[in-house]
């Protein structure tokens, strides 16, 4: 016997066009980039090895004056906890921060930027009883 296949629903195919805008790329989506330079630009790079295609792509905007990267020493005797900070110099705020651990003996317990975001806190516990820790902390500083 033939089962019939009910019609979409409304809320089915505005979800489905979403989908497809979304997949399709916020640039097309958007109208940024129109259909005709997307062609001419997959024209340019056919047959091209990576290399060739790298040197066609234009220059990167340069995020190296706006980020910035402060690290301060720590260091924690055995089985000792401890609150550490690196600051960011002034006018700039820590969008993200962490630690390094060479030896392994610490772990971090909270990582968070200071609350006038303007540094980067970790909270450190050194779970050996024998051997010290140390490291640095680090914040990543947007200007």
């Amino acid at each position: 016997m033939f089962r019939r296949i009910p019609h979409p629903s409304p809320a089915l195919v505005i979800a489905l066009l979403a989908l497809f805008v979304a997949l399709s790329g916020t640039a097309v989506a958007a109208g940024i980039i129109p259909h005709a330079k997307l062609a001419d630009n997959a024209t340019k790079l056919q047959g091209k090895t990576p290399a060739q295609v790298a040197a066609l792509a234009p220059a990167p905007s340069s995020l190296g004056g706006y980020l910035t990267v402060k690290n301060v020493a720590w260091t924690l005797a055995p089985n000792v906890d401890g609150d550490f900070s690196a600051m960011c110099d002034a006018g700039q705020k820590a969008i993200a921060g962490g630690y390094d651990n060479p030896n392994g003996t610490a772990l971090s317990f909270d990582t968070r930027p200071t609350p006038d975001g303007t540094g980067w806190r970790v909270y450190l516990s050194n779970l050996s009883t024998t051997v010290g820790a140390s490291g640095s902390i680090y914040a990543v500083c947007l200007r």
